[in-house]
């Protein structure tokens, strides 16, 4: 091993654990995806036509409401290093996927200069965990190479490389091997009546005179400032979203632990079919140069501002306020904050 491979190796992004860090993909990866599959799995790479139209195509597909769903690992340069992305598609009920809902493995991909790093396995292992445990998928299917094969085989599918499949289902305590599954169909008329709700997790961040950090919003006239945070994604854990979130929106790193300061439910309302819950944590507070180093994303925001909490009442709706001030007494007193106004104020 020369230096330069030394130093990459020492580079390549790992968690606590010594594993790659796998992450969700977003309908922001959807490019990154796209680009992956014309250079890695395609015999012809896409025109730049192309990668528009399957950027646009599968961006909507990668949100919750959609049918795919991705893994990745982020190269240390902010690019894509590794992906796994699948299908889901209905099929009709059998024993063996009661169900009736399956998945296609449509791209397992990694860039050259990370490939034997674990990376495709790391990726894929995440993809097929969260299909089978989050999203109920028991068949799955997929084309490959003879050569990439033998990992397919390892993780349960079996077939020639033409095509392969593969049934999971999870394991209940106390059940019988070998038993056929129980069924988990959910009858159409109670799913339906059961309330929509969008989840969002957020970071409560001040200076260290406790006066509030608020981002300028560049796409919300009606939420013209707000704290960190965003919509969760599928599959996704609040504090992991909070992670994510703080990253995308300044560049900084949520550190934790997560402390929960309050907990904020919205009401449906005519623009707006669905219940919101908002999740609020401690971000804790920055120095003067922590709050000059941030560097925000200009697709979401243009401006970060601090001050007294009494000074956000003018720039803000009274519910935003009402949110605001909740959350600051939460952290003063100890005590976790519930709103559930937020929606009606």
């Amino acid at each position: 091993m020369n230096a330069d491979t030394a130093l990459t190796a020492a580079a390549e992004p790992r968690d606590a654990a010594g594993r790659p860090p796998v992450r969700a993909a977003t309908p922001a990866d959807a490019e990154a995806i796209t680009r992956m599959r014309s250079a890695y799995v395609l015999s012809a790479p896409f025109t730049e036509d192309w990668v528009r139209q399957c950027t646009d195509e599968l961006a909507p597909r990668l949100t919750p409401e959609g049918d795919a769903r991705a893994f990745v690992v982020d190269a240390p340069d902010g690019t894509m290093a590794a992906c796994a992305l699948g299908l889901i598609h209905p099929v009709l009920p059998a024993p063996a996927y009661p169900r009736g809902r399956a998945a296609r493995v449509q791209i397992v991909a990694t860039q050259p200069e990370f490939r034997r790093r674990g990376y495709a396995r790391a990726v894929l292992s995440a993809l097929l965990d969260h299909l089978a445990d989050v999203e109920d998928v028991t068949l799955f299917e997929l084309h490959t190479s003879p050569e990439a094969a033998p990992l397919y085989r390892e993780l349960g599918f079996s077939g020639s490389p033409a095509l392969m499949r593969m049934t999971r289902h999870r394991q209940r305590a106390g059940a019988v091997p070998g038993a056929q599954p129980d069924s988990t169909w959910v009858p159409p008329q109670y799913s339906d009546a059961l309330p929509r709700a969008a989840a969002y997790a957020c970071l409560y961040v001040t200076d260290e005179d406790d006066r509030p950090l608020q981002l300028h919003s560049v796409y919300s006239p009606g939420h013209p400032w707000h704290m960190i945070g965003g919509a969760m994604d599928l599959g996704e854990r609040p504090w992991d979203a909070v992670v994510r979130e703080c990253r995308e929106e300044t560049g900084m790193t949520a550190a934790g632990p997560p402390r929960l300061l309050a907990t904020v439910f919205g009401q449906p309302r005519e623009q707006r079919p669905y219940s919101t819950l908002q999740l609020i944590f401690d971000g804790g507070r920055l120095t003067d140069e922590q709050i000059r180093g941030i560097t925000l994303n200009p697709r979401e925001h243009d401006e970060a501002r601090v001050l007294p909490l009494a000074e956000w009442e003018a720039l803000m709706p009274a519910r935003d306020f009402v949110r605001l001030r909740a959350v600051e007494e939460a952290r003063r007193t100890g005590v976790a904050a519930y709103v559930d106004t937020w929606g009606n104020a």
